[in-house]
């Protein structure tokens, strides 16, 4: 899981895009599938998981506490779980990868067993802070040593039984809020948390579907969660709907190409992931939602992408939290908008795989485009619909959204655009050069 050889690849300007894709499972769903199929007593399928990295490490995690996982030959999973309180010691270390999502839910799980877990990862995850996890799951009972900067690898140590807490979170964190409920399962009492800021609820709904007593409220200090502790789950069929934040790359693509017409199936459209298409369409984005339907508890449906001129808006830090992984993809489609796009309230972005502002704004400057970084988001004055100049190297830093961005940024400039490194790609979405070549890039 550790990529020696970088893999460079240079792009160049793309004629139209036709066709339809489907894009692979979303990412979120797919480990918290795996992770409640694990908790759950008896035999759990999930059909389109997304098969990355980052999701085979949490997979090969939940093996190593017990649970037994196979996939099919039909692409079909099947995971016989252990019970809420019934993972095991793991034998050695839980190589996390890349993952962030992985390590932080884990880290819920495990707290509230009596079992001691050792937490690694790649280069790009050591350096990631695990502070806003350490901390609630502390209150929690279990006994966290990380390294310096609450950083991995770090050692926790769960406990039984583990205390039910109330607690609202300091920053929007769908990661803490998700590593809170997963203890919670195995916790007697009620554990509550407050989230001043929606964040995705991806956790909630499933949790819900699985059979777990867990309550939703609105109230003026934000959604108040409570989940009733010491769960029996049951097992369940689930179908992952294809990712929101993956198709982003192929819509603005499609947005971006003079004269493409594209089809992206299957896309989940849960109201707190897919802010990125209503801002889309606000910049004047022609994005059709068809065949609207509900898979799994989750709203999913087909996008019909036309090329279209877009035009700077100034973006509404509250939907920030809806669409933070979507940012960088953004960013190039402001930088070929017509006017001034305003981007703030993204101080999350400069502690993901890289300090995506800063990463950003070298990149586009890198090709030609008008960018001010700000402490907290990016100022972009577009070329109007004109291509990029182009013809810089990027330096991705190991970051799967930067690299995918600025293949996308390479498909409209006059110049080709080279980047670093597309090796991380394979975390989160292994099938992106290939999707993009059916639908006529030059990759």
């Amino acid at each position: 899981m550790h990529h020696a050889q970088p893999t460079p690849l240079s792009v160049a300007a793309s004629g139209p895009l036709t066709g339809t894709a489907p894009v692979p499972g979303d990412k979120s769903i797919s480990h918290r599938s795996l992770m409640l199929s694990a908790l759950a007593v008896g035999t759990s399928r999930v059909t389109g998981l997304l098969e990355g990295e980052d999701v085979l490490a949490t997979a090969a995690a939940m093996r190593a506490m017990g649970a037994t996982i196979v996939r099919g030959d039909d692409g079909i999973w099947t995971i016989d779980g252990v019970g809420v309180g019934g993972l095991l010691q793991p034998a050695a270390a839980l190589d996390m990868g890349n993952s962030g999502t992985s390590t932080r839910l884990l880290m819920g799980l495990v707290s509230s067993h009596a079992i001691t877990a050792t937490f690694t990862g790649d280069a790009s995850l050591s350096k990631r802070p695990m502070g806003r996890v350490i901390e609630p799951l502390s209150q929690m009972g279990a006994d966290i040593t990380a390294s310096p900067g609450g950083r991995l690898p770090l050692m926790l140590r769960g406990i039984v039984p583990a205390v039910p807490i109330d607690y609202t979170l300091p920053v929007a964190s769908a990661q803490v809020k998700s590593a809170i409920l997963l203890a919670a399962l195995n916790t007697p009492g009620i554990t509550r948390v407050v989230e001043p800021v929606p964040t995705r609820d991806h956790s909630e709904r499933m949790l819900t579907g699985f059979g777990a007593k867990l309550t939703v409220e609105q109230t003026s200090a934000g959604r108040v969660i409570e989940l009733h502790g010491e769960a029996e789950l049951q097992p369940q069929t689930i179908t992952v709907p294809g990712d929101p934040s993956s198709a982003a790359f192929p819509v603005v693509a499609a947005l971006l190409v003079p004269g493409s017409h594209v089809t992206i199936t299957n896309v989940g459209l849960n109201p707190t992931r897919a802010a990125l298409f209503d801002v889309l369409r606000a910049m004047g984005g022609d994005i059709a939602f068809e065949n609207a339907r509900e898979v799994g508890g989750e709203p999913v449906a087909d996008l019909v992408v036309r090329a279209s001129t877009l035009t700077g808006i100034d973006v509404d830090p509250a939907v920030a939290p809806s669409m933070i992984d979507e940012f960088p993809i953004l960013f190039v489609a402001a930088a070929l908008a017509k006017g001034r796009t305003t981007t703030r309230g993204l101080e999350e972005l400069r502690v993901k795989e890289s300090d995506r502002i800063t990463t950003m704004a070298e990149g586009l400057r890198a090709i030609g485009a008008r960018v001010e970084e700000t402490e907290d988001g990016l100022i972009i004055d577009g070329t109007g619909g004109d291509p990029l100049p182009g013809g810089g190297t990027i330096a991705a830093k190991l970051d799967h959204r930067i690299a995918m961005s600025f293949v996308i940024a390479g498909l409209v400039s006059r110049a080709p655009v080279t980047i670093d490194d597309m090796a991380p790609v394979a975390t989160s979405f292994p099938t992106f050069t290939t999707l993009l070549r059916g639908l006529g890039a030059p990759l």
